[in-house]
């Protein structure tokens, strides 16, 4: 057998990283400076330039990386670097929007969080809520879950669930999923930090408090 110890109060040193939507980023930020989750961001990283104001509010360090076909390698090595001189135990992907190489997924194999617009498997694509919509769902929901080699299919570590019904528009599709987004992801970031979720083999166990 194998074991750690980790200290009262301990708090996991965490690089997140966005594109452009803010709302799991704010949550983070919000849950950080309120003391609601045990863990230290040490840095964000962004392939844009727009979120930058409001992480410098908090205080933090803003890392923006443009990524392109012919520099996608680069700018990988440069989000290693960050993630090697930060400490970060943990990467946590707030709805960045890029499709991270076999080589990076094996760098942070079991260190790095994705959050996923439904309930895996289901709507792939452009407009994931608006393919809900026109199929007329009654839930919508969202997947927090280990990166991977297979592209949204790493081991899960959290799942939630919002009722909808037909009064619903795209829009309040949009609102309710990114509601469950924003607490799937605190939920499953708070498991990790807490050292609730054990790797094996390609699944998780998640213990409760």
């Amino acid at each position: 057998m194998t074991f750690d110890l980790t200290e009262p109060g301990y708090k996991v040193p965490v690089v997140i990283m966005v594109s452009k939507t803010d709302h799991c980023l704010n949550d983070l930020l919000y849950r950080h400076r309120a003391g609601k989750l045990a863990i230290d961001i040490k840095a964000v990283i962004s392939n844009h330039p727009l979120l930058e104001p409001i992480v410098t509010w908090h205080g933090l360090p803003y890392h923006y990386f443009p990524v392109a076909e012919e520099n996608r390698a680069r700018q990988e090595a440069q989000i290693w670097q960050v993630v090697q001189q930060t400490g970060a135990e943990l990467v946590i992907l707030a709805r960045y929007m890029q499709v991270m190489s076999a080589d990076m997924c094996q760098k942070l194999a079991g260190r790095a969080i994705n959050i996923h617009h439904s309930l895996l498997p289901g709507f792939k694509g452009a407009k994931p809520y608006h393919q809900a919509y026109d199929k007329g769902v009654k839930l919508v929901g969202a997947t927090a879950h280990f990166i991977n080699e297979d592209l949204d299919e790493g081991p899960i570590i959290s799942q939630k669930v919002e009722v909808v019904s037909h009064s619903d528009y795209a829009d309040d599709l949009v609102d309710k999923g990114r509601d469950i987004e924003r607490l799937t992801l605190a939920h499953a970031v708070s498991c990790y930090a807490e050292r609730r979720v054990f790797l094996y083999n390609n699944r998780t166990v998640v213990f409760s408090r």
